[in-house]
């Protein structure tokens, strides 16, 4: 028997149970479906802390003070004074991987102007941190290197303090604010970026002079940290071993001695976000996968139903000549078509819940192809793998018994 007559016949006895076929179809629907859905939000969410990392910068390095003892008390890497501006000079000078360098000092407090009031902090930077982090100027300029040099009591914020400061909507340049008492006339503001992948307002911010905030705020001689970017993010581990030993070399560590400092590049946070993300994912894959094994067994368990069923109508067409590779092929393909039709429709139903999901709660997500070829193809699989047996029970039956069957 051809496959064409296979196909039809096929195709009539599933019609002739319009309903259970499409329950049986179910479990495939709801797998392939939720396995399209999770990983779209999966990847989606990876490319979007791809993204805003970019966006701070991907080849930013951080070195900051490490934990250590002062006086026989171990102390927290906040309150070490490790880290000096003549580290900040030699990284910059004597480096060939690194492309800007900025010396870093933070400090809390209430930012006042007129009847308004935020806490926040400020950081004391140099002209080129703008360019390590990405941000830009959205209004006015950012401050000089003389303005460095003279401590000079400006600064420049971003939108959220904006917001919280002049809530009227005035022009915040060349306004006094004061922090902790301490005037700061807004020589220019900030584009705005939102908030980042670990829910920070990167628009809470607010860049002094590095060399104000040491003096005029904290009174200290020492640098709280330093920001770098490397020429490439492909050089960025070169640039990050460099400073280390450069760092060492400053400090007189001995080759037993530990590192008095911390360097951390956004490579290996973009490295361990991804790495997370990519077990969130294959976890949701894994959940939604059970689906598509529950539907599997739905249809093994139908296939099995139809065959005895039709266990006299096997018998009639074993009697009059069809061949057990027949009655096989006809069982397996009414069990491919269940899972090549729910294949189908899941697919369909799996993008448009990624596009709700994408437009109505506005999550971040990305419905990969191979995602798509994988359940579908995995869907198919699960028809025949169920399907087989109970197909080749069907054609092993003796037909003289199969007719007796009631």
């Amino acid at each position: 028997m051809n496959i064409g007559n296979l196909i039809k016949i096929s195709l009539r006895a599933l019609s002739n149970n319009k309903m259970r076929a499409f329950l049986t179809m179910l479990g495939i629907i709801i797998g392939v479906a939720s396995v399209i859905t999770m990983l779209a939000i999966g990847q989606g969410s990876k490319k979007s802390i791809q993204a805003q990392i970019s966006e701070m910068g991907s080849n930013m390095i951080m070195i900051q003070p490490g934990a250590g003892m002062m006086g026989g008390v171990r102390q927290s890497s906040s309150d070490m004074q490790s880290l000096k501006l003549e580290d900040y000079y030699s990284i910059l000078n004597k480096t060939k991987y690194i492309a800007a360098c900025s010396p870093s000092v933070n400090s809390s407090g209430q930012f006042i102007c007129g009847g308004n009031n935020y806490p926040s902090s400020i950081s004391g930077v140099n002209p080129e941190y703008l360019g390590i982090r990405k941000l830009t100027v959205d209004q006015g300029n950012i401050f000089t290197r003389q303005q460095v040099a003279s401590s000079a009591k400006v600064c420049l914020v971003g939108k959220t303090i904006i917001k919280n400061l002049f809530p009227n909507g005035d022009n915040p340049l060349g306004k006094v604010i004061r922090f902790n008492k301490i005037p700061f006339t807004i020589i220019g503001t900030l584009k705005e970026k939102g908030y980042n992948s670990m829910g920070m307002d990167q628009d809470n911010i607010v860049l002094a002079p590095y060399t104000t905030i040491q003096k005029r705020v904290l009174a200290i001689t020492y640098i709280q940290g330093i920001f770098a970017s490397a020429l490439s993010e492909d050089v960025t581990t070169k640039a990050t071993s460099e400073i280390e030993t450069l760092l060492r070399e400053n400090h007189k560590l001995k080759t037993t001695d530990q590192n008095d400092f911390n360097v951390r590049s956004q490579q290996e946070l973009s490295n361990m976000l991804t790495s997370t993300t990519d077990m969130m994912t294959i976890l949701l894959a894994c959940i939604a996968g059970i689906s598509l094994l529950v539907g599997g067994i739905g249809i093994m368990n139908i296939m099995y139903v139809s065959v005895t069923e039709r266990t006299r109508e096997i018998g009639l067409r074993m009697s009059i000549g069809a061949k057990g590779s027949d009655i096989l092929s006809q069982f397996l393909i009414e069990a491919i078509l269940i899972s090549f039709t729910g294949g189908i429709i899941g697919i369909l139903i799996g993008m448009g819940a990624s596009f709700l999901i994408k437009f109505g709660i506005k999550w971040p997500i990305s419905i990969q192809p191979y995602s798509v070829f994988l359940s579908f193809l995995v869907c198919t699989i699960t028809g025949v793998f169920f399907g087989w047996y109970p197909a080749k029970k069907a054609s092993e039956l003796d037909p003289i018994e199969a007719i007796r069957y009631e």
